[in-house]
């Protein structure tokens, strides 16, 4: 995991997380805004699971069954475009931002270093939760208890994981400003 972490350590100078940055606030203001509106047309105004915090097996099959069969399909065309792209600009986004603040507010060799594998936690539990939700949808009226029961699971630890990177981000904007300040 060190080696993991000091690799994108070296793969994030301050030129790179700015490019970072401009990509997710361009994702943000263009492709989120038209994904919310398709989204909300084809579930007909329905909550979805992604921006739930959770959800029962219970509740998901209530989400798939007031979808509806082209909802559905929807859904699931989504989760393999849309949110194949979106957890790769956050996360992208989110490894580069702490690597650089992080490596410019505390020591080299601090444990701190490796906050950097956080955002890739939270991508890989939204992958996870496309999976699994997509499975759910697609197999629809039939049930899949696992994977039904896995999905909110995932659904909250992605929460837990994007939620503390964002943390984290702020947490190494006041380290490397205190740490600047030092050394001025």
């Amino acid at each position: 995991m060190k080696q993991l972490s000091r690799t994108l350590q070296n793969a994030s100078p301050g030129w790179v997380a700015l490019l970072a940055l401009l990509m997710f606030l361009v994702f943000t203001a263009t492709v989120l805004p038209e994904q919310s509106r398709q989204a909300e047309q084809a579930s007909a105004g329905a909550e979805t699971p992604d921006l739930s915090l959770w959800y029962t097996p219970a509740e998901l099959y209530n989400m798939a069954e007031s979808y509806g069969a082209e909802g559905r399909q929807a859904y699931i065309r989504a989760r393999f475009t849309f949110d194949v792209a979106w957890p790769l600009v956050y996360g992208f986004f989110l490894v580069t931002a702490i690597s650089w603040l992080f490596g410019k507010g505390f020591p080299k060799d601090s444990p701190w270093q490796l906050a950097n594998l956080v955002p890739l936690a939270a991508m890989l539990f939204d992958f996870l939760e496309n999976i699994s939700t997509s499975i759910v949808m697609a197999r629809y009226p039939l049930e899949t208890p696992v994977i039904a029961a896995l999905a909110p699971v995932f659904t909250l630890l992605k929460w837990l994981f994007v939620g503390g990177s964002m943390l984290l981000v702020v947490v190494g904007v006041v380290a490397a400003v205190r740490a600047y300040m030092r050394h001025r």
